[in-house]
């Protein structure tokens, strides 16, 4: 178990109620018992309001957290679907997704503007990020996979300067003796490991692409990293040849016309199953099935 998941448990843990209900530190209202009845007729606002105002250790204070997480645990489940696939247990993606609400919850300013479900989307979606990051090389990549691609990293950097160019990847291959299905493994460990920025160009060659232009604008509110753990949750959804084009295309820095001479296609085939692929990614990481804005019906 994830010491974010110990994490996430331990804060949604609630001191066991007394009998004679819930009380809060100090003076009026928040000094006279509640039970967590009472407590679920509050709107989020005035459950927000208690938040602000107790102390952290206040007992009236944690329920009226733990009443604001289950109301938004909707918007978790939203936010964890966009990594389904991962090989991480989705328990524990939502554990990590509970911990990033709870900063929100937190943290929220009802001044700033924002309603808490905008406030909260790039908090839960950071927290899972980071959860990632912190676990990168413990995703489930064969190890000789994960060798050879830093063998990878170093025998472009050699070709590339003898040559005076980008490597092709049957000479890759050859100058590391493995296999073109050994090298598209290296090459797939590569982006279960990686993060872009989406302002990073994906290719110097011919007809470069920005990640953000081929996921499209995301949410002003939201960090603007794209986790390519999330790209590899999805990746075997591709057929193999939509695979391939992709490693070639944006690791393999061939232009559409190279690849279509590699696979013996048209170039305009080429950038028809590119934007297929590409498509078919942006959908399933940016349009989740149920939206992350709205915490209704939970």
């Amino acid at each position: 178990m994830t010491q974010a998941t110990h994490r996430a448990r331990a804060s949604r843990t609630l001191a066991a109620e007394p009998s004679s209900g819930i009380t809060g530190s100090g003076t009026g209202d928040d000094a006279v018992p509640w039970s967590r009845a009472q407590l679920k007729e509050l709107s989020d606002n005035e459950l927000l309001a208690k938040v602000r105002a107790l102390p952290r250790d206040s007992e009236l204070r944690a329920a009226a957290c733990e009443i604001l997480v289950e109301r938004y645990a909707k918007l978790v489940r939203s936010c964890v679907r966009q990594y389904r696939g991962s090989p991480e247990p989705t328990e524990d993606l939502m554990q990590v997704g509970y911990v990033g609400l709870l900063k929100a919850i937190n943290n929220y300013d009802p001044e700033v503007g924002d309603s808490l479900s905008a406030y909260a989307q790039p908090c839960v979606s950071g927290e899972i990020k980071r959860h990632f990051r912190d676990k990168r090389w413990q995703i489930h990549v064969r190890r000789s996979a994960q060798e050879l691609l830093l063998e990878l990293r170093k025998a472009n950097e050699e070709l590339t300067q003898q040559l005076g160019r980008a490597p092709a990847e049957d000479e890759l291959a050859e100058r590391l003796g493995v296999s073109q299905d050994d090298m598209l493994e290296a090459r797939q460990a590569d982006l279960v490991f990686s993060t872009y920025s989406l302002d990073a160009p994906l290719s110097d060659r011919d007809d470069p692409a920005l990640l953000a232009d081929i996921l499209g604008d995301d949410d002003p509110g939201v960090s603007h990293t794209i986790d390519m753990e999330a790209v590899n949750a999805h990746w075997d959804e591709l057929p193999e040849r939509e695979q391939r084009i992709l490693v070639m295309r944006f690791y393999g820095n061939l232009t559409q016309t190279e690849i279509g001479e590699r696979l013996g296609i048209s170039q305009m085939h080429v950038s028809r199953l590119l934007a297929r692929a590409l498509a078919h990614l942006r959908n399933r990481l940016l349009d989740p099935a149920e939206p992350c804005d709205s915490p209704a019906a939970v």
